[in-house]
């Protein structure tokens, strides 16, 4: 009994501690400058692991829906519309072990980069920039099951609606954005933006579409309804990277050449603060619960986060050179 007295409390600390970390999700960082995969504890705020992609270099990355598996599109070793090597393949890393598991050959050069998870049909969609497509995976055979065009060159980012209906692509070099029905897998209509425009997010509620100018420090707001630009938000500096906040309220902002996210009021349409983070802020993920968003410095080789409740700098965590896609991975 004595024994039994002295172990028990020791249990009931230990257990809700293995609880709590075989609960928690991971962070994925893409880590442009070495061609790897971070893979980061977001309790810890370090890098558990850096997997070797086996290719030339994946910018962006998304999770499987489980958590189990990380899909990271591997585009090549330029930027958009620039020379250099055309990828063809995605990489499929399982995270608990931090190995590659697979690949996917898109049979020849497409500059594969943004992927996505489809919210109805659990399709993985990936921009296959060179065929001005969008490319349509079965993530449990890992075949490619059919394309949806896109009618623009420079097809870089996307956005899916939550309903499944509707993806909206960021064409970079035409300015413009595509608008895609998904059940027909055809372009129903392509809106333009600016000379140049860069990334792209939908809010909770496909009301509107988010697209930053890169000619101007303004952010472009589609009316998903008309799909017409309705409205156009000023900024500090030029915008990049977007994402809204889970309760709908917020759309925060990367201002890269300002070091600075900034919010904006989605009620209003209207920056109300910003929030200094690392050199250069590319990309944002808000973590599910809505407490935290991390953002990717690539300059810095960090991924800030940041806490939603207070808007402060909580942390800047050393993610690798070059830091730049993000997702976050469910608990499994």
């Amino acid at each position: 009994m004595r024994f039994l007295r002295f172990v028990l409390p020791l249990v009931s600390v230990f257990l809700p501690a293995v609880f709590a970390h075989t609960q928690q999700g991971r962070l994925l960082v893409a880590q442009k400058g070495v061609q790897s995969l971070a893979i980061v504890d977001p309790v810890a705020g370090k890098v558990i692991a850096s997997v070797p992609e086996g290719g030339v270099t994946g910018h962006e990355v998304i999770a499987s829906a489980d958590g189990r598996l990380a899909y990271v599109p591997i585009y090549g070793n330029s930027g958009v519309g620039k020379p250099g090597t055309d990828g063809r393949t995605l990489t499929v890393i399982d995270i608990a072990s931090q190995k590659v598991v697979n690949r996917i050959d898109f049979g020849h050069g497409v500059r594969p980069h943004c992927p996505l998870i489809g919210p109805r049909d659990g399709l993985l969609y990936v921009t296959t920039e060179l065929n001005q497509t969008i490319t349509l995976i079965d993530p449990k055979t890992l075949k490619i099951v059919g394309s949806i065009p896109t009618g623009q060159p420079e097809s870089h980012m996307l956005a899916l609606s939550h309903d499944g209906r509707r993806g909206y692509t960021a064409n970079v070099g035409p300015g413009t954005v595509s608008v895609l029905d998904i059940a027909a897998r055809k372009v129903i209509r392509i809106i333009p933006i600016s000379a140049n425009t860069q990334r792209i997010a939908i809010s909770n509620d496909d009301r509107w579409v988010f697209t930053a100018d890169q000619t101007k420090p303004q952010l472009a707001v589609i009316d998903t309804a008309s799909d017409q630009v309705s409205r156009w938000i000023p900024l500090e500096g030029v915008a990049y990277g977007t994402a809204p906040t889970p309760d709908g309220r917020w759309l925060l902002v990367t201002l890269p050449d300002q070091n600075k996210i900034a919010v904006v009021d989605l009620k209003t349409m209207q920056v109300v603060r910003s929030v200094g983070v690392g050199v250069y802020p590319q990309e944002i993920v808000v973590r599910p619960d809505g407490k935290a968003a991390y953002v990717s410095c690539m300059t810095s080789n960090q991924v800030a986060e940041i806490d939603l409740g207070t808007w402060k700098l909580t942390r800047l965590i050393e993610t690798g050179k070059k830091t730049d896609g993000l997702a976050w991975a469910a608990a499994q």
